[in-house]
């Protein structure tokens, strides 16, 4: 793999930041608080257009993100790190469980350009006309769409919060004209907002969006100068397969070495030298069973 020195247009230090304006708006009204969501959407718009973003790596951050709040809103205890044990941990025939389902669904949902056909692969317990059910109410501006969505499956099923969520921020997506779901509502969203409805609803997820967006855009930037530094060091690696380790520490959120194009301690080696190069972290701190990631 060759290395090009990146173009100061496209440095990770260019990216657009979120405007301070947004973050510490005082919300008074609806208006006020949709006003500030709008903003926040418009910075993160911008970002998804950059192409040195390494945007799947990006959607599958945000979709642990959302799936670690959906455990939650569910009375569960994992977090992230547990979510990611329990995909990358699966050995052949094994299930993830309840909580992995849970992971599985929302890295599905970001995996491939929206479409019904896509959500069903996600929310594969749905009929696909069920969801486009679903989907019809949204109607209008991308967060009062999301919220309406959001509100239509909440009701028809009051524990299904992962599916709700989901359908939501593709209601979103829909009407912001983005190509995949970018995960926002459940990060942002509490548990008590998922029990209101109307307005107080709307309110809720002009909220949300303002501080997910807002970390979002922060994430971008940190998955930015990670992927900068990786691109750099990698002439440096002599191991056959390594080129395609790369591009997959630049598309997962986490990778097991035993996924690595590369034979087992190659693998090891490969992963134990990118951390000593500062171009990946161990995700887990332990000693056996790890799993690496920018």
């Amino acid at each position: 793999m060759t290395y090009t020195k990146p173009d100061p247009l496209h440095d990770p230090q260019t990216l657009p930041r979120m405007p301070g304006w947004v973050s510490s708006g005082r919300e008074q009204t609806i208006e006020d608080v949709a006003f500030l969501s709008g903003g926040a959407l418009a910075t993160l718009h911008m970002v998804l257009g950059r192409g040195d973003v390494p945007q799947a790596l990006f959607r599958e951050r945000l979709a642990l993100r959302a799936a670690e709040a959906c455990v939650g809103f569910s009375g569960r205890m994992e977090r992230a790190g547990e979510l990611r044990d329990a995909l990358h941990l699966l050995r052949p025939g094994d299930q993830p469980g309840p909580a992995g389902d849970v992971y599985l669904q929302w890295r599905r949902t970001v995996e491939r350009p929206l479409s019904i056909k896509a959500l069903h692969r996600a929310l594969s317990a749905q009929a696909p006309n069920q969801i486009t059910t679903w989907l019809d109410p949204g109607q209008g501006a991308p967060v009062v769409r999301a919220s309406a969505v959001l509100e239509a499956v909440l009701l028809d099923r009051p524990r299904a919060e992962a599916t709700a969520l989901i359908l939501a921020d593709a209601a979103m997506a829909q009407a912001l004209g983005w190509d995949h779901i970018v995960p926002l509502l459940a990060a942002g969203l509490k548990p008590r907002d998922l029990r209101k409805g109307g307005d107080d609803l709307r309110m809720a997820c002009h909220r949300a969006v303002v501080s997910a967006a807002a970390e979002a855009v922060r994430i971008a930037a940190d998955l930015t100068r990670r992927a900068v530094r990786l691109r750099a060091v990698s002439p440096k690696l002599r191991a056959k397969g390594a080129d395609a380790a790369v591009e997959m520490f630049l598309r997962w959120d986490a990778v097991a070495p035993v996924a690595l194009p590369l034979p087992d301690r190659a693998a090891r080696r490969l992963c134990d030298r990118l951390v000593e190069l500062g171009a990946v972290r161990e995700l887990t701190g332990r000693a056996t069973f790890r799993l690496y990631g920018l």
